[in-house]
């Protein structure tokens, strides 16, 4: 019998989950809410399953709908993308409960890397380099805590992400409103208000490194990424390798994702997350985020990898089909996420009619998107439309493909971020690669860009969208 995957996501990652599980033969069932029943993911899937109204609460984060549609439609497996759903425990736990496989790790390895501080603590156990700071409890410890880091600190929030629940801290006589603001901010967004401090590292890059692990004790990397642009925390532009990195310290970055991969005796896709301060030539580890993430076509496009199809073959018991020394980068990929946002309207949402739709049919490019003429893009989740990913044999040439593909990019009906990705390319600091990640921010401030480009979290982003109708 067939297996038949169950795709609980939407917009481009359902689409891309859609046509690898079909490159294997298997069947697709996809949830949509009330407001995506026209998406192209409904119109690829072999069949479709409406799971509640548009309010994500109700149908993309409802564990109850999302197991029962599952089980109901006959699946054996559930792919959760990335957001909503992907790093939730209990999701997990449900689905093993009613034999469903979930697509991703265990509970436990999901609960352990839901606790940044827990995550820091491995990563320490294990050798791998992380920055000064840890938790305090009272205001005394916190004072001595950060006096001993040296300012610049970071408040940052033990659970969730997307920037909520952290707060840089210049001067000691705003360290205490900081972390009752950022624990409050924790509080209210992943219903846990736990926050530590780390030293904040003035010119940092982020990059990251993508993990692999099955079943019978293989893990691999493919490389990393580097995704220092970003827009308050938010990610807006990914590139893989990094070109920054020292050999020796690419090296060690590979190497400690791997250690940390293998101390969770880990299972599936994952990312390691690490700052690399310029200066100091330092690696920091940061965070484990168990799931696909946006940025994957890169590291998709330098190692010729199909890293969804891995991701299921894993999840259905198969050993990995190559070893670390079958991995080979080749080449430099750049990735700009297109969104549904009015660069000169402070990024404000631009929900509508898609008018017109016509991408660049030029070579070296790749498009991941759920986007037609005539689609009606809705105001009720995250504003990502698109994924235009450029290949070429040296960043130059990459980013000069993703410079021309954008340029001729036409979009119509509505507003979309594609003139604040332009510009992004065209500026010096990004061409000569010496940008940091707080290099966005300073370019727009004073500007009328606000909010963040692309939410990394959908299901975040829903509540926020609907918070502010």
């Amino acid at each position: 019998m067939t297996p038949r995957v169950f795709v609980a996501n939407r917009g481009e990652i359902a689409v891309r989950i859609i046509d690898a599980c079909q490159r294997l033969g298997l069947e697709t069932v996809l949830g949509v809410s009330t407001a995506d029943r026209a998406t192209l993911g409904a119109r690829r899937a072999d069949r479709v399953v409406t799971l509640g109204p548009p309010r994500s609460t109700d149908s993309y984060l409802s564990v109850p709908a999302v197991v029962e549609a599952a089980s109901a439609t006959g699946c054996t497996l559930v792919h959760p993308g990335y957001g909503f759903l992907s790093e939730r425990p209990d999701f997990a736990e449900a689905c093993a409960e009613n034999g469903l496989v979930f697509v991703g790790p265990s509970p436990e390895a999901l609960r352990a890397l839901g606790d940044k501080l827990a995550a820091r603590d491995l990563a320490e156990s294990v050798g791998v380099p992380v920055s000064a700071g840890g938790r305090a409890r009272t205001p005394e410890e916190v004072e001595r805590l950060a006096a001993s880091i040296g300012y610049p600190v970071l408040v940052k929030a033990a659970h969730g992400g997307g920037g909520r629940g952290m707060k840089r801290v210049h001067d000691p006589a705003d360290l205490h409103e900081a972390w009752q603001v950022a624990s409050a901010e924790a509080q209210s967004a992943f219903g846990d208000g736990t926050v530590f401090l780390e030293r904040f590292v003035e010119d940092a890059k982020h990059v990251e490194v993508q993990i692999l692990g099955d079943r019978h004790g293989n893990v691999v990397h493919l490389g990393e990424r580097e995704c220092t642009v970003q827009f308050r925390y938010q990610k807006v532009v990914e590139e893989s390798p990094c070109a920054a990195l020292p050999e020796q310290t690419r090296r060690l970055l590979h190497h400690s994702a791997v250690r940390i991969a293998r101390a969770l005796h880990y299972v599936g896709l994952g990312t390691v997350e690490f700052l690399y301060d310029v200066d100091r030539d330092e690696l920091a580890f940061l965070e484990v985020n168990p799931r696909i993430q946006v940025e994957h076509p890169v590291t998709e496009a330098v190692t010729g990898v199909d890293l969804v199809r891995e991701q299921l073959l894993v999840a259905l018991g198969e050993p990995l089909g190559f070893t670390q020394a079958d991995v080979h980068v080749g080449g430099h990929a750049i990735e700009a996420r297109i969104t549904a946002q009015d660069p000169e309207n402070h990024l404000a949402p631009s929900p509508g009619t898609v008018t017109r739709w016509r991408p660049s049919a030029a070579g070296g490019l790749r498009l991941d998107s759920h986007i037609y003429e005539g689609y009606r893009f809705p105001p009720f989740y995250d504003a990502l439309m698109a994924k235009q990913v450029a290949w070429a044999p040296d960043r130059g040439a990459a980013l000069g493909r993703l410079s021309e593909g954008l340029s001729r990019f036409e979009i119509g009906g509505v507003k979309t971020s594609l003139p604040l990705l332009q510009r992004i390319l065209d500026e010096p600091a990004y061409r000569d690669n010496t940008v940091t990640t707080r290099w966005l921010d300073q370019l727009l401030a004073g500007t009328d860009a606000a909010p963040a480009a692309v939410p990394e979290d959908p299901g975040t982003s829903s509540r926020v969208a609907e918070e502010a109708r």
